[in-house]
C-alpha cells in the first residue's frame, strides 16, 4: 500500500466515519488486492479494536459487541473477511490462511497505532499468525473459541453444515430451519429476517449463504493440516502481547485439552470459559462475552475515550 493510499485509508477509519459511540457506519477498506467491507464506530481517537469473524460468518455475527466496544470508548473496525459478506472474493479462488493474513496485515499497517485484535475461529487463527509471525504489530489479542489444536470432529461438523445446501433455500423459513437443526441449544427466532444479513438472493430467487462457494469447496490435504498445526503452535509460542482465550463451554472445536496445550505454549494467556456457549460464543452469550472482553482490555491498559 502506498503512503498516499495509506493516508486516505487512515482518514476513512479515524476521521470521516462518524465518531458517535453507538453508531457503526459501513465503509470499504483496502486489503491485499481485494476490497474489505467494514463497520466502523466509536471515538476517532480511541484505541483501535479490530473484530474478525469466523469462516462462513460475516461482520454481523458479533451481535452487540461492536457497538458495545464503541460505547466503551474504543475505535472499532468490524470486518468481513475476503470472500464473505460484502467483501471482495479472491479472483483466483485462493482462500488459504495467508490470503487472510495478507488482508489483515495491510489493514493494520495503515492504522496509526497497534490494534487490539479480537478473532473468532478463522478470524482468530488469522490474528494469531499475523501477530506470532510478526506480520503486523498489535496491542493485545483475544481468541474466541479457537486454538492451535482444533478438534477434528467439531471442525468437520461445521464444514458439513457449510456444504449442506449448495443450492440454497427457497425461503428464509427454510434457512432458519437449517440453522435451528445445526444449533439446537439456541431458541429458534420467531422472525427469521435477521438471517438476511448472512444471505444473498440469487437470480433464481433462492437464498444462499453470503460467502464465495470456492471458500467451502477448498480441499485441505493432510500434509497441509499438519503444517498449519505446526505453524499455529509456533505462532502461539511467539506471542508476547496480552492474550485472552474465550472458550465456549459447549464447544466441540476447542476442548479442555486444546486449552491446556495453548496454556503450555502461551503461559501468560488468560482463559475464560463461558459455560452455556457453543463455538459461536458471541452469538450464544453476547452479554457475558462483551463483559469478558471489556474487562480484559481495561485491565491491560487499553486507552479509551470515555
Amino acid at each position: 500500500m502506498s503512503k498516499k493510499t495509506a493516508g486516505r485509508f487512515r482518514s476513512a477509519v479515524f476521521v470521516s466515519a462518524r465518531s458517535g459511540r453507538d453508531s457503526m457506519q459501513p465503509t470499504m477498506l483496502q486489503g491485499a488486492g481485494v476490497r474489505i467491507a467494514a463497520d466502523i464506530g466509536g471515538p476517532a481517537d480511541g484505541a483501535p479494536v479490530v473484530l474478525l469473524h469466523g469462516g462462513g460468518q460475516t461482520r454481523f455475527s458479533w451481535g452487540s459487541a461492536a457497538a458495545t466496544l464503541a460505547g466503551a470508548g474504543y475505535r472499532v473496525l468490524s470486518l468481513d473477511l475476503r470472500g464473505h459478506g460484502e467483501s471482495g472474493w479472491s479472483p483466483d479462488g485462493d482462500y488459504g490462511l495467508d490470503r487472510f493474513i495478507d488482508d489483515l496485515a495491510a489493514i493494520l499497517g495503515a492504522l496509526p497505532a497497534p490494534a487490539i485484535l479480537v478473532g473468532a475461529s478463522l478470524g482468530g487463527l488469522t490474528a494469531l499468525v499475523t501477530i506470532g509471525e510478526g506480520r503486523a504489530a498489535a496491542a493485545s489479542l483475544v481468541l474466541v473459541d479457537v486454538a492451535p489444536r482444533i478438534e477434528v470432529e467439531g471442525a468437520a461438523r461445521i464444514g458439513a453444515f457449510m456444504r449442506a445446501s449448495p443450492d440454497g433455500f427457497a425461503s428464509l423459513e427454510e434457512a432458519a430451519d437449517a440453522v435451528a437443526a445445526y444449533q439446537p441449544h439456541r431458541p429458534r427466532p420467531k422472525d427469521p429476517s435477521g438471517l438476511l444479513k448472512n444471505l444473498r438472493v440469487g437470480e433464481d430467487g433462492r437464498y444462499r449463504w453470503h460467502w464465495d462457494p470456492a471458500f467451502t469447496g477448498r480441499e485441505v490435504s493432510s500434509s497441509e493440516f499438519i503444517r498449519n498445526g505446526e505453524r499455529l503452535r509456533a505462532a502461539a509460542r511467539n506471542l508476547a502481547v496480552p492474550t485472552l482465550l474465550i472458550r465456549g463451554g459447549l464447544s466441540q472445536v476447542v476442548s479442555l485439552e486444546s486449552v491446556k496445550e495453548f496454556q503450555a505454549l502461551t503461559p501468560h494467556a488468560e482463559i475464560v470459559n463461558i459455560a452455556s456457549a457453543d463455538h459461536m460464543v458471541a452469538g450464544d452469550r453476547n452479554d457475558v462475552f462483551n463483559d469478558a472482553v471489556i474487562d480484559f482490555l481495561h485491565r491491560h491498559g487499553a486507552q479509551t475515550k470515555n
